[in-house]
């Protein structure tokens, strides 16, 4: 092998500065995710602690119940009444308590285990942009000095 250094063309340059921008769209849709992920995952746990603090408070307690758009109603929560929980598509059941606290706990577990895999995701097309970002300095600082880029 000769000490000369590798030909790179013009084509190869454009197809991984392409590459580059798929990579940089595709973590970009992915940190999205993340974000939408873990606020749903802090919806769930409020939603669990809420209804486990619910639980353990003492019959007849006067709860603010949110009602969303900032509108608030004043209540109390009759123990053992069953609870209403969204199954998807608008879509919403009444169930028992225990049973709700099981799905909410079996959600955040889902939604804990889609996290990890995104971030692992992220962080194998990081480790491409990284690859490929370097490739590309390389190119150009060797072009700079002497042009070691062929044209097709």
């Amino acid at each position: 092998m000769s000490g000369a250094p590798e030909t790179v063309t013009e084509e190869q340059v454009q197809d991984d500065l392409m590459r580059l921008e798929a990579y940089r769209n595709q973590l970009q849709a992915i940190v999205q995710q993340h974000e939408i992920l873990s606020g749903s995952r802090t919806e769930h746990l409020r939603a669990r602690e809420s209804l486990e603090g619910v639980d353990q408070a003492a019959p007849g307690t006067e709860f603010v119940l949110p009602l969303g758009g900032e509108t608030f109603v004043r209540g109390s929560v009759v123990k053992d009444a069953p609870v209403m929980i969204g199954i998807g598509s608008g879509v919403v059941v009444e169930m028992a308590r225990a049973k709700a606290l099981e799905l909410l706990a079996e959600r955040a577990t889902k939604i804990e285990q889609a996290i990890r895999d995104l971030e692992g995701q992220a962080a194998t097309i990081d480790d491409r942009i990284q690859l490929l970002s370097r490739r590309l300095d390389a190119v150009s600082r060797s072009a700079g000095g002497a042009s070691h880029v062929g044209r097709t």
